[in-house]
């Protein structure tokens, strides 16, 4: 033990607060090898303070001497000695503007050797060198290129804390460096299908939805990559208990949305709902430690509850009927108006014009739909002195009014401009509202489909986006009684296949789940309304029920159809590739792509029988026969077209899927398939009580 770790011990048994290099009585030329030894030891958080001491006072002497501990810091080979270390030094302003470059060099270079060897030793060191980076302590290109560099495979311990590092990268330069933006997402589209990480990564997928959003200037990019951001947040939710922070940016998107949407129930709703996601965050961190550099992310959830009351406010106003103070009715909604461009519900940065984009045009139909309000409004503008208050937001009132007056000059008057230029216009003005006030539905539609919804009501509209939002909901309830059993036992028998490890095992897995979830959702005729495609003059209609006169008859191409939209509208939307082949050509099939890795699932149709014997020997070989060049993994869903009477019933969800092993003649490795059954020709539950 050198002379410098034996004095620091002592000082440390005598209960010294904080060490500085005066308490060692050792002089400062003889530090500098004692320095980078004990720096790489259990004693480094100690001596760290005495170097964060030394460069606060800035003693050229210890400032000197304190120059060794990065270099000493680089062969730490202790989690805690590092981290406890790194706070330390990074809570001092004066130690990082002295030390950032060395120390960002001892704790990047050899990075990926060290992620196999000390996973957790790696994920702290690159956690250090983001915040070096985020702080602006140092250039951020060396972290850039070791990000870009990270491997998608790892050990288990490294790849659980990487979720929060790359959030942090997308938080300070998602806006600014393209290359480093895209490998940080795609680093998280990858974990968010591993067990370890999957959550973290969903949560952080949403943030970075959400940050898009608040950053677009164009109505339905905002409302589509918010409405994106609240799946996202909904599956972290969902997928573990006691994600409030998740609970809290779900509720606030449902909220923005719902006052888009004038749903006051629904603004309402979700304000309690964050409040309620923030009293129990805050009392599970009580007395817990938090990082500063972690406090942006909790001050947002404050600052979107505060904007929510804003909104509540505002919307309850649009909805009454009568309001006998329009003083205070004006104040409120100019009052949310404003905030929407003011928050900043990401934590620092600058204002955030989605907000601005989805919440100014419902204040302007707030103010449309009642000319009392607008009156009042102008009166207020043009005298601001007759407001009882103490402050009259005048700037907000005339941002306002000058784009009401906007819009009406925009008003097409009798034959002034062009037919194609109104139709134009008109398509626009379709198009936005829709994404306003049913936004998951603008989302699971074709645009060309979506829009023949444009001459619906506002509440008709609203309601209609509801059953889509309780559909998309439906598939991330997946702690069933039924489905979780299934896919343990499925999980289980997978698992002694020798091929079913590794990304196999995740990917797959990740869409095994997603199929259930599916056969569970198209189990319930109640649940949503499916509809198939068929002729270009063909009614909609559900696929799965028999077919009323005039109807055609349901087959394969329905239920691709409708598989392949659930996976582009669920949680692996973004992360996996979909491609469905020609129907016309004998094929209805959906490929899905993880990378090189990709799984077929085969469509069929079948009015003979729904038995699995049947099934397994009519289909099972030809399905098998598509594993051949890729993994030995693929999925058969049928649509049962057997004849339902009122005495059959149809089978349960537990009873409808099953795993189907096949070999080849001659071949030495199984190919297993997950075969599903959506029931088709059904009647409606009421019709077996007759």
């Amino acid at each position: 033990m050198t002379l410098l770790a034996e004095r620091l011990s002592a000082l440390a048994t005598a209960g010294h607060a904080f060490i500085t290099f005066e308490d060692l009585g050792l002089p400062a030329e003889t530090l500098h090898e004692q320095v980078r030894t004990v720096a790489a030891g259990p004693l480094a958080p100690l001596l760290a303070e005495a170097v964060a001491h030394a460069c606060d006072a800035a003693d050229a002497a210890w400032t000197q001497a304190a120059a060794a501990f990065p270099t000493g810091l680089a062969q730490q080979s202790s989690v805690l000695a590092l981290t406890s270390s790194l706070e330390t030094l990074l809570g001092s302003t004066a130690a990082v503007k002295a030390l950032a470059k060395p120390l960002n060099g001892a704790l990047l270079d050899g990075l990926a050797e060290q992620v196999d060897r000390g996973p957790l030793l790696a994920a702290a060191r690159l956690e250090g060198a983001v915040r070096l980076a985020a702080c602006e302590a140092v250039r951020p290109y060396q972290v850039w290129e070791v990000l870009e560099e990270l491997p998608v495979q790892g050990p288990e311990d490294f790849l659980e804390r990487l979720p929060r590092i790359l959030g942090v990268v997308l938080d300070c330069w998602a806006q600014q460096e393209a290359r480093v933006s895209a490998a940080a997402r795609g680093l998280l589209q990858h974990l968010s299908v591993d067990e370890v990480a999957d959550v973290d990564a969903l949560f952080e997928l949403g943030c970075d939805r959400l940050r898009t959003a608040l950053s677009a200037t164009d109505l339905t990019e905002v409302s589509r990559q918010v409405v994106e951001a609240r799946s996202l947040f909904a599956a972290a939710e969902a997928a573990e208990e006691a994600r409030d922070d998740a609970a809290a940016y779900l509720a606030a998107c449902d909220a923005l949305l719902g006052f888009t949407a004038h749903d006051t129930a629904r603004i309402t709703q979700a304000a309690d709902r964050i409040e309620q996601a923030l009293e129990r965050r805050r009392a599970w961190l009580h007395g817990t430690h938090q990082p500063a550099w972690l406090q942006p992310r909790q001050s947002a959830e404050v600052a979107w509850s505060h904007l929510l009351v804003q909104l509540k406010a505002a919307a309850e106003l649009f909805a009454a009927e009568v309001w006998m103070d329009s003083w205070h009715a004006v104040d409120a909604v100019l009052t949310a108006y404003r905030a929407a461009r003011t928050i900043q519900p990401l934590g620092e940065g600058s204002d955030a014009p989605g907000l601005a984009v989805l919440v100014e045009p419902a204040v302007e139909d707030g103010f449309l739909r009642k000319e009392a309000f607008l009156s009042a409004l102008r009166h207020a503008a043009a005298r601001p002195q007759d407001f009882p208050g103490c402050h009259f937001d005048t700037d907000a009132a005339t941002a306002v009014l000058a784009r009401l007056d906007a819009r009406e000059a925009r008003s097409p008057s009798v034959g002034d401009s062009s037919d194609a230029d109104d139709e134009d216009s008109d398509a626009r003005a379709a198009d936005e509202r829709l994404h306003r006030i049913a936004p998951t539905v603008a989302r699971r539609l074709p645009a060309k489909e979506a829009l023949h919804l444009a001459g619906l009501s506002d509440t008709t509209l609203a309601a209609v986006e509801g059953i889509a939002y309780d559909s998309d909901l439906a598939r991330l309830k997946a702690d069933d009684p039924v489905i979780m059993p299934l896919l343990d036992g499925f999980l289980t028998l997978l698992s002694q296949h020798e091929q079913f490890a590794g990304q196999v095992r995740q990917t797959f897995s990740a869409l095994l789940t997603q199929t259930l979830l599916f056969l569970k959702s198209r189990t319930d005729l109640e649940r949503t309304h499916i509809f198939g495609a068929g002729k270009r003059d063909d009614p909609p209609y559900d696929y799965r029920r028999k077919p009323e006169k005039g109807q055609r008859n349901a087959n394969e191409g329905d239920l691709q159809r409708d598989f392949h939209q659930w996976l582009l509208t669920g949680p692996l939307h973004n992360v996996v590739q979909v491609e469905t082949n020609n129907v016309g050509m004998g094929r209805a099939d959906v490929m899905v792509h993880f990378g090189p890795l990709r799984y077929l699932t085969e469509m069929k149709q079948d009015s003979d029988s729904n038995s699995r014997t049947h099934i397994e020997g009519r289909y099972l070989t030809q399905e098998a026969e598509y594993t051949n060049t890729n993994a030995p993994f693929g999925q058969l869903l049928v649509l049962d077209l057997t004849p339902k009477t009122t005495s059959s019933g149809t089978l349960r969800i537990n009873e409808l899927a099953w795993l189907a092993t096949h070999r080849p003649r001659d071949a030495t490795i199984d190919r297993c398939i997950l075969a599903g059954i959506v029931t088709g020709n059904r009647i409606t539950p009421s019709a077996y009580s007759r």
